[in-house]
């Protein structure tokens, strides 16, 4: 029980790593024997519970009806609109069923994404263990209060944001939180206040998992005040963004929107000003206008192209949480990926070894015990190396990490740098068994923080005794007076080994060195006063190294126009140097989370363009950095597997979070999560996604040439004065039934050859390009002059207007068959075997559609409802023409660009 329970109110909001324990203690009013019923009573209603608060969100009626915000479905209430002034009421309940079935999709899915913030909050620790009243207590972890003496052991997920006071051997998994891909040991000792959250050794956070040892601790945040509470507020103030392509869709159909209106009212007014035709004639010729050029199949597509985009990803280990993220990959420009685990193997390995004058290489990754030892490139014999040996020896006896096979895959069970030792002593001759059974130990010296070593004690097939000795090179160095040199022991060069240290650190290994001591202990025990006068054998340099297939998945990026920049909570120079393997941010230097948070929003929006690796790097950093980004224009891809990642992946344009390895709140903040943890799977996924949108595109070149076809036709006939060539129902008939048939077949198209070989669209792009309206509208004028000019034809034979009508109708279909063929490549020609016959879903549109056409020509229940009526061979004949029209001379357009070498230029342009 404490002294002062009446002083001032203690105030959490402070830089509590700077404060010693005393201070800390002081500053709290807490004691050895924790706080008073009466005090924790009092902090509790001043403070508050220790959770997190849920925010305030919409109301279920507010959110459902938000969902029909959305220029899509304007468009298919549009297209309902017009089908029941028409009295189709068939396609209206159709069309309104879509409708209600897209809402209530994006009222489920907005529904799960809110669970993003759920997770987080699940992260709290249901439980703890105090002292109160002098006495050792559990509670619930929600009456906590700033002050209560906490105790922590292995195994236990930190309760509240905690001052360690006391601590024996902890180390805690603070992954989840900044990024670190090692536990962290931790020291009651105070920092500096710029330190970064991953080096504050003497706290212990919020939602972190103790993984070794035991602590005692001071309660300084809870609830909204702990560093995960800091998170969960960022995350519910970031609203998620638009994507390119629906933003790309709301411009499209905003402009079509009033394109379409426009052009009705100037044909309205022409025909009953200018021609002098009846208002209420007029307006039913608008209506099929109208009708004619709103793209009735759109959504439907879009849904459909984007679905089999979903299927395709899933089948590369890519899962897609929200339906536009798949199109959105490909547009992507920027790619922020975490390091361990995502780039890298996350399983350690060593690559160098120096002696005294030797410095070896270690070939192999990951925990297989597959790879060699080389000197100068050749393999080292270990009887030509005892120092070599010896340090062998030493890493694989002073270990507590055990290595094991299950089901083919090697795992290390225990601490990933003790496994890489391990794995080192199993890629010599004999392996493991030589280097661990033969020399059984006695005794240890478990690893301390204070002591930043571990030791072990042994006797070999003699019986004679051994000690070895393991742990931070400064430390290892200082308890050494000898070396072990080529001809055996010799006095210790202090300046070589101090100067290899740093070599070796600034290549961005983990270092440790292997020392030992021919002796037996001093005592009946092995203890720290046995630790000294060692011989040193060797330096260890381990790295998590990076995986192969994310070399070739960055290469990839690179050659396909997307920047790859590493963001990560590991140290600078590591950070660095697997960047410089990667070929990400080769020759630049890395920036650190302390160094972003200096700079202003103009300074950070030119660093974020200029550098690729940021290193140290808090929560607050990724998303200024995501949002620098895209404040340049870029759209970006945001990889991670920690809550400290979830604001940055719910910010970007694409969230991916980690399926393995990753926390429930980064994959509920994600917008896609990979199965394997693979980076190479974001660049597979890429490629589906430039796929998908080539085949959104192709369906919008397809389709509005159809649209504009019939849109002309009938103002051809306006303003000539003649019949109808189609009536609005058959305008629904061909928009409906055929486009939509014909037109999902594209949905189905493979990824062309060199899809990744081009740079991203640009973001601000346009669905349209120039190039493509102008390929919109000459298609449209051969559709027109197909379908027009074969019904002025007829009606001038003297062909009675039905018949007319019906021919018209099937050379638009007909043209729509072949101008499908076409519409498979924008540019490619498709007079060849894989032109005609590699998407086997247009061959099979084609056969669906012709018995559907058949039905209306010739069918008496269909020649009712829509007025059509039978053709003879001689009229097939000429509808077969003006298909071949448009067939012909799109093929011939698309060879003139081919022949003057636009077609790059023109994508865009």
């Amino acid at each position: 029980m404490t002294e002062h329970t009446h002083a001032p109110p203690p105030n959490p909001a402070q830089q509590w790593h700077t404060f010693s324990a005393d201070e800390t203690q002081q500053k709290l009013q807490s004691g050895p024997g924790g706080l008073d019923e009466a005090v924790t009573q009092q902090r509790l209603e001043q403070y508050g519970a220790n959770r997190l608060a849920p925010p305030r969100r919409k109301g279920p009626l507010v959110r459902l009806l938000l969902q029909f915000h959305n220029i899509l479905l304007y468009v298919m209430m549009g297209a309902a609109l017009i089908t029941a002034l028409l009295g189709h009421w068939v396609d209206t309940g159709v069309l309104l069923a879509a409708v209600m079935i897209n809402a209530i999709i994006g009222f489920i899915q907005e529904g799960k994404a809110e669970a993003a913030l759920d997770a987080i909050r699940a992260m709290l620790s249901t439980h703890a263990t105090v002292i109160r009243n002098g006495n050792r207590q559990e509670i619930d972890a929600a009456d906590l209060v700033p002050g209560d003496r906490v105790l922590l052991a292995s195994g236990d997920r930190v309760p509240a944001d905690l001052r360690l006071i006391a601590v024996k051997e902890l180390r805690v998994d603070e992954s989840a939180l900044t990024g670190e891909s090692l536990a962290v040991e931790k020291s009651p000792e105070a920092v500096a206040v710029d330190a970064p959250l991953g080096d504050r050794y003497g706290m212990a956070y919020s939602g972190t998992l103790v993984v070794y040892g035991q602590a005692s601790g001071i309660v300084v945040g809870t609830g909204a005040a702990t560093e995960l509470g800091k998170i969960n507020h960022m995350l519910s103030g970031i609203q998620g963004l638009a994507t390119p392509l629906l933003r790309q869709i709301d411009r499209f159909g905003r402009l079509l929107a009033f394109a379409i209106l426009g052009i009705a009212a100037l044909t309205f007014i022409l025909g009953t000003l200018w021609r002098g035709h009846p208002p209420a004639d007029m307006f039913m010729m608008v209506v099929a206008l109208v009708a004619s050029a709103i793209p009735e199949g759109l959504p439907a597509i879009m849904t459909v192209t984007l679905a089999l985009g979903v299927q395709r990803m899933a089948k590369h280990s890519a899962i897609i949480r929200r339906l536009p993220a798949v199109e959105t990959l490909g547009s992507v420009t920027v790619i922020c990926s975490d390091k361990t685990g995502t780039l890298t193997r996350n399983e350690m390995t060593v690559q160098r070894i120096l002696c005294a004058g030797y410095a070896f290489d270690v070939s192999g990754v990951g925990y297989a015990p597959q790879g060699a030892i080389s000197l100068d490139g050749q393999a080292a014999d270990l009887q030509d190396h005892p120092a070599l040996a010896l340090a062998l020896r030493a890493g694989s006896h002073c270990n507590d990490a055990d290595l094991r096979q299950d089901n083919g895959l090697w795992q290390v069970v225990g601490d990933p740098t003790e496994g890489a030792l391990l794995v080192l002593a199993g890629k010599t001759p004999g392996g493991m068994d030589w280097q661990r059974l033969s020399w059984p130990r006695l005794d240890s010296i478990p690893f301390e923080s204070q002591h930043r070593f571990m030791a072990s004690y042994h006797r070999d097939a003699e019986d004679e005794p051994w000690i070895f000795v393991k742990g931070a090179p400064e430390r290892i160095i200082d308890m050494c007076n000898r070396q072990y040199g080529q001809e055996g022991e010799e006095a210790l060069d202090t300046d070589y080994w101090r100067r290899m240290v740093t070599d070796i650190a600034a290549q961005g290994l983990r270092l440790l060195a292997l020392a030992c001591k021919r002796s037996a202990p001093a005592g009946e025990a092995l203890s720290v006063d046995d630790m000294q006068d060692l011989t040193l054998l060797a330096l260890v340099g381990i790295i998590d190294p990076p995986r192969a297939e994310a070399i070739a998945a960055v290469s990839e990026c690179h050659r396909a126009g997307i920047r790859v920049k590493m963001i990560t909570g590991d140290h600078a120079e590591t950070a660095r140097s697997i960047g410089a393997q990667l070929a990400i941010g080769v020759g630049k230097p890395a920036v650190t989370g302390a160094e972003v948070a200096m700079m202003d929003e103009a300074a950070l929006r030119r660093v974020v363009m200029e550098v690729d690796v940021f290193a140290r790097a808090s929560p607050e950093h990724k998303l200024r950095l995501v949002q620098a980004l895209q404040d340049d224009g870029q759209v970006v891809a945001m990889t991670g597997d920690g809550v400290n990642d979830a604001p940055a992946l719910k910010r970007a344009d694409v969230g991916v979070a980690m399926g393995l390895k990753g926390t429930e709140a980064a994959k509920e903040a994600a917008d896609m999560v990979l199965a394997d943890d693979n980076f190479a799977t974001i660049a597979r996924a890429v490629r589906e996604g430039r796929a998908v949108y080539d085949n959104l595109k192709k369906f919008i070149l397809f389709m509005l040439p159809t649209n504009g076809g019939e849109a002309l036709v009938v103002i051809a006939a306006i303003l000539l004065e003649l019949t109808l060539p189609l009536t609005p129902v058959q305008v629904l008939w061909i928009n409906m039934v055929t486009s939509s048939t014909l037109g999902l077949a594209l949905a189905f198209e493979p990824a062309e050859g060199k899809i990744m070989h081009r740079s991203p669209r640009p973001p601000g792009s346009a669905l349209l390009s120039g190039f493509f309206i102008w390929r919109i509208l000459m298609v449209s004028c051969l559709m027109m002059v197909g379908a027009f000019g074969l019904f002025y034809w007829e009606l001038h034979a003297g062909t009675d207007v039905e018949l007319a009508r019906t021919m018209a109708v099937n050379a638009v279909v007909v043209a729509e068959m072949f101008y499908l063929l076409n519409s498979r490549y924008i540019f490619a020609p498709v007079l060849n075997r894989a032109g005609l016959t590699g998407n086997r879903y247009v061959l099979l549109a084609i056969a669906v559609c012709i018995p559907l056409q058949l039905a209306f020509t010739y069918a008496p229940v269909m020649q009712g409802i829509f007025g059509s009526t039978g053709l003879g061979l001689l009229d097939w004949l000429k509808v077969l023409g003006a298909g071949l029209l448009v067939f012909g001379l799109a093929e011939l357009e698309k060879l003139l660009i081919r022949r003057t070498g636009m077609a790059d230029r023109l994508a865009y342009a």
